[in-house]
């Protein structure tokens, strides 16, 4: 959606700066399809993406970057991609539930029914999951680019664009570390 589109005001755009983090222990930048396409979906909407890295599929590796990104001043958002299905070296969401602070539940949710619209029931096999720690977001999206780009294009470009109303993310940023 464009500004003045239903949904939208006219308030100036404002970039955020977004970390993409693979979680994979076969890919390299040069085969990472998925964080390449969020990659470059979230720099053609206007957003920097200050970092993007690969990591194995261990909690305490992925734990690991998460709390490095979180520390970040320069870091907004965390955007993951893989390790939320339900193999045994399937460990995102529980990386990222050891370092969130609250979870948001509502983009888990928000995904699955996005999802169940295009792939039917196989979705219930997807985990993926969104939070809060120290004032940064963390969004964790299934490995494939497909997915990827639905939990890009039908949620967080919207809820990432300071002008979708009637409420964004963005909005919200200055008051995150209150307590």
């Amino acid at each position: 959606m464009a500004p003045n589109d239903e949904g939208y005001d006219e308030r100036s755009f404002v970039p955020v700066n977004i970390a993409v983090l693979t979680v994979s222990d076969t890919r390299d930048l040069a085969t990472d399809k998925s964080g390449r396409a969020l990659q470059e979906l979230a720099e053609a909407d206007g957003h920097h993406v200050v970092a993007r890295e690969i990591v194995e599929d261990t909690a305490a590796t992925i734990t690991a970057k998460l709390k490095a990104w979180i520390a970040d001043p320069e870091i907004d958002v965390v955007i993951s991609t893989g390790g939320t299905g339900l193999t045994g070296r399937d460990v995102t969401p529980e990386a990222f539930k050891a370092v969130m602070e609250k979870e948001i539940e509502g983009f888990g949710e928000l995904f699955r029914w996005i999802s169940f619209q295009k792939i039917g029931t196989s979705t219930m096999q997807s985990r993926a999951i969104g939070g809060l720690a120290q004032g940064t977001y963390l969004f964790a999206l299934p490995g494939s680019p497909g997915a990827c780009r639905d939990g890009w294009r039908e949620i967080l470009s919207a809820q990432l664009d300071y002008r979708h109303k009637p409420c964004n993310l963005v909005e919200l940023m200055p008051r995150l570390r209150e307590t």
